[in-house]
């Protein structure tokens, strides 16, 4: 997910035997299909952006003269208001809330759901959300101080303004709000999940855009989705050119699963926020990557987290490296994001495509451009009107792993200074 739910918004030897286990599970990927590149329409694409992805992919796709069909060049796609307009992960949440498909934590201790919810934010949802039984269903379709305290916590505050979320915890790595959200579907096994996905969804595809919805007594939250049709083109060029195309995301991972078949991406090639499971249940501890263990619940796809499952899941480094940014020529060939959530795997990437929606950090990182790779396009629906301030690159946008503010900085280390769109 996202940067959208608020909604208005070592190296050396190491790598020797990463890139040993890299070259194993790349090479076990499933062969590349025959080799004939669909076309690129116009559409929407701003600039001379559609004839640069035309020129990138003709020459790293099954045409150009380097293709190995052995070692496919990867493409890497955030979801949420990337491929689609408006957040999966936010429809799924709403939904949930709607129809009571939370489940009250054992014993009413909500600190099981979060082991970074504050002491403040677990008393405020024991005192809203009691009169379910530990276990049972939350009554929020029609307890609406229960509702409203979930959705003022995935904020990031009470509904009384105490901080929800506090911890040591890397703030590059862990988005604790976005994990929480996934959380909440503990109990439920993951094909439970995915057919929620599709009860939640399949309405907000076939609702009018601009739709909206009332949950507790937040009006106007967003209800309706919808797939980019340039994205979905975008995505079968790819393929048919023989790319090994994936989606990382900080959505419900099940969520998104559902989905990625329709644009042309395998369910299992899916990176989203992944819940441990136990007796086939999913449960509120997360999977770990990097130097992050299973069940630490220290890093979710986010930021520097959306590295390292690239690095681990699509790379096959399960080491403590996979934190790290590999070298060149061993990254993905193409990344697409939209938000500062997506800057660290979008940069990695020698085709850097992003979704305009003034985020600072990734802004600040595509308008420099000193290097080339970067493409900047308006969103295809709805688009935002033209940035006239200069975006502040030393803002809160960009964070250190505290989440205190410090400077935007380039691949080379270089501090980036204000920009002017």
């Amino acid at each position: 997910m996202r940067a959208s739910h608020r909604w208005h918004v070592i190296r050396g030897v190491r790598y020797l035997v990463v890139f040993a286990v890299a070259a194993c599970t790349r090479g076990s990927a499933p062969s590349a299909p025959t080799c004939a590149p669909t076309a690129l329409s116009p559409r929407a694409w701003a600039g001379s952006n559609r004839d640069e992805l035309v020129r990138f992919l003709d020459r790293r796709g099954c045409t150009g003269p380097g293709y190995d069909a052995k070692a496919r060049p990867v493409a890497m796609f955030d979801w949420d208001n990337t491929v689609v307009k408006n957040d999966f992960g936010d429809a799924v949440t709403f939904y949930s809330l709607a129809h009571d498909k939370f489940l009250a934590p054992p014993g009413g201790d909500w600190k099981h759901t979060s082991r970074f919810l504050t002491d403040a934010a677990a008393a405020a949802l024991a005192k809203a959300c009691g009169d379910a039984a530990p276990g049972q269903p939350l009554h929020t379709s029609t307890n609406a101080a229960c509702a409203d305290e979930i959705l003022a916590i995935y904020d990031g505050k009470t509904t009384t303004g105490a901080l929800a979320f506090a911890g040591n915890y890397d703030h590059r790595r862990l988005e604790a709000s976005y994990a929480w959200m996934t959380q909440l579907h503990a109990g439920h096994t993951p094909d439970e999940l995915r057919r929620l996905a599709v009860d939640a969804i399949e309405p907000e595809l076939a609702a009018p855009e601009g739709a909206t919805q009332t949950i507790g007594t937040h009006r106007d939250l967003p209800a309706w989705v919808r797939f980019y049709d340039e994205q979905r083109e975008l995505i079968a060029a790819l393929i048919s050119r023989g790319f090994d195309v994936w989606v990382i995301t900080a959505s419900p991972q099940d969520v998104i699963r559902a989905f990625a078949p329709r644009v042309g991406i395998a369910a299992d090639h899916v990176i989203g926020v992944r819940l441990l499971l136990a007796a086939g249940k999913l449960t509120y501890r997360l999977e770990g990557c990097g130097p992050i263990a299973d069940g630490e619940d220290g890093i979710i796809p986010y930021v520097d987290g959306k590295r390292c499952f690239v690095n681990k899941v699509v790379f096959g480094d399960r080491s403590a490296a996979a934190i790290d940014r590999r070298p060149d020529g061993h990254r993905q060939a193409f990344a697409a994001g939209d938000s500062d959530s997506d800057a660290s795997f979008v940069r990695d990437a020698e085709l850097k495509l992003v979704i305009d929606r003034h985020k600072s950090s990734l802004m600040c990182l595509a308008l420099r451009n000193e290097h080339a790779g970067w493409l900047v396009n308006p969103m295809f629906i709805q688009p935002m009107p033209p940035a006239t301030a200069p975006y502040a690159c030393a803002s809160t946008a960009c964070f250190d792993t505290a989440g205190a503010p410090t400077a935007c900085v380039d691949d080379a280390g270089t501090v980036i200074p204000d920009q002017r769109r």
